[in-house]
């Protein structure tokens, strides 16, 4: 069988006609995920183990007669930010080398509850802090697509195994275009829920307000069918939303006819002309679905950049104070006083970017500068959030790119961490609203690097925003990998 081929719905059909075994799709999905990872680094372990037993639990339930799940057989591989109960979990970070975590995150037991096979733990930049998935202390990983440039970050190493065909969905977290972003640049989709809508418990901490947890999937239907399954309210997470969860697969019927959409007038300027083009050529393909398309304004763009680099680094430089040499896994052993330990631990265990963010977000929290930064920032935030409130008084979602530019190459940008921020300015005010938003692909540029479209809409519109996607995909041809 070919993993990289197969969709949710292939798995469920060969399933319940005994075409193969869920047992013997995690065996084949483990196999081909060993040979294929040397090439991208995208995982960081395999789990065999785990994998086996959950393919054994799904063929039980079919032998018994049982509704199998949603995502019965399905491999899918978790962000190594993500807890899996007796798995390693990283973070990408040196920190966390030899951690395993004594419980699964609620993401995980739900997809496992539905019938998924958890087969590995993908590679990320550090704590998620990262737009090229260069940050991890494991290595980077590189795009399946073009093996000399970066998947995008944080979730590169997700968007990689989907993109390659070693799993045929996966997980990844998104703080400010952590799974939009390699997304476009593997050419997959990649769905940032409306946060609340997927429960953060037991998801590694980096901005708790920004924090989402979302699907790839090598089609919009997959996609909203993981999304479905994880879902949802959850006692253990005090932001998670009580919203009901649609039947997302069941509302694609392939029309988007009928549709207000709005092109951000602030999104267009600063596009490279192919990259731009393929935009206008997507846009053009939503109008002759029937779309009507209006050019809109989102005024306060221009202070995104600067108000999420203010907000994300006050919270990680918070979060990440916890790992100080005292619990986890790593401690300096060059240390003779506790004082020594805490800074000899932090200084060896973290990255050059995980540093960089602690020091800009505790000099925004200290005292005489917390008004002068943190505060002007939530507050253009709430100006940010009115845009697009505003905005959706006279659209049904928002059209807009994911990135500037696609893929670029590896190192390109690793020394420039001001070009680094810059590559999600179009994904970061999305999350400062707390928005639903995707990225579909939407064609390749003149060297074969795929370029996504960003759909966006109000707070738990994702029905609108999986109709609109799913109607353009039928108009795409797939990319290769």
């Amino acid at each position: 069988m070919n993993i990289a081929s197969l969709t949710i719905d292939r798995i469920r059909r060969g399933l319940l006609a005994k075409e193969f075994s869920a047992a013997e799709l995690a065996a084949e999905a483990l196999r081909f995920a060993e040979a294929e990872n040397p090439r991208t680094n995208a995982y960081l372990r395999l789990a065999p183990d785990r994998a086996m037993a959950g393919a054994r639990r799904v063929d039980e339930r079919i032998a018994r007669g049982e509704e199998p799940g949603p995502l019965a057989g399905v491999p899918v591989a978790v962000k190594d930010v993500i807890l899996t109960k007796g798995i390693t979990t990283t973070c990408g970070s040196k920190l966390l080398e030899h951690y395993v975590p004594p419980y699964d995150a609620t993401a995980v037991e739900r997809l496992e509850a539905a019938g998924g096979i958890v087969v590995g733990k993908t590679n990320c930049d550090e704590f998620a802090m990262g737009s090229s998935n260069e940050n991890s202390a494991f290595g980077p990983v590189r795009n399946p697509v073009a093996p000399d440039r970066v998947p995008g970050g944080s979730s590169g190493g997700s968007a990689a195994v989907v993109a390659q065909g070693t799993a045929v969905v996966s997980l990844g977290s998104d703080t400010g275009g952590s799974i939009r972003q390699p997304a476009s640049f593997c050419g997959v989709v990649g769905v940032t829920p409306t946060y609340g809508r997927v429960s953060r418990f037991g998801l590694t901490a980096f901005a708790s307000s920004l924090d989402h947890i979302g699907p790839f999937a090598r089609n919009v239907k997959d996609a909203a069918t993981l999304l479905g399954a994880i879902a949802g309210r959850d006692g253990r997470d005090s932001t998670s939303a009580g919203a009901p969860v649609p039947d997302y697969p069941a509302l694609l019927d392939g029309s988007a006819k009928g549709l207000k959409l709005g092109l951000p007038r602030e999104y267009l300027k600063d596009l490279t002309s192919e990259t731009g083009d393929l935009i206008a050529r997507g846009v053009d393909t939503l109008k002759h679905l029937g779309c009507e398309v209006r050019e809109i304004s989102l005024p306060h763009t221009d202070y995104a950049i600067a108000c999420y680099y203010i907000i994300a680094t006050a919270e990680a430089s918070s979060n990440l104070a916890r790992y100080d040499g005292v619990r986890y896994t790593f401690r300096s052993a060059n240390s003779e006083t506790l004082a020594d330990m805490y800074r000899n631990t932090r200084g060896e265990g973290f990255g050059a970017e995980c540093k960089r963010r602690i020091m800009l977000g505790t000099y925004v929290l200290s005292a005489g500068y917390y008004d002068a930064y943190y505060l002007q920032a939530q507050k253009v935030r709430a100006l940010v959030a009115r845009d697009f409130a505003a905005a959706f008084t006279g659209v049904d979602a928002i059209v807009a790119p994911v990135s500037p530019y696609p893929a670029f190459k590896l190192g390109e940008k690793v020394n420039d961490p001001l070009a680094m921020y810059l590559s999600d300015i179009f994904t970061i005010t999305g999350s400062l609203a707390g928005i639903p938003c995707m990225s579909v692909p939407c064609g390749n540029t003149a060297e074969g690097l795929p370029v996504g479209l960003q759909i966006l809409t109000g707070h738990f519109a994702e029905t609108t925003m999986f109709r609109l996607a799913d109607a353009f995909e039928r108009t795409q041809r797939r990319p290769c990998v």
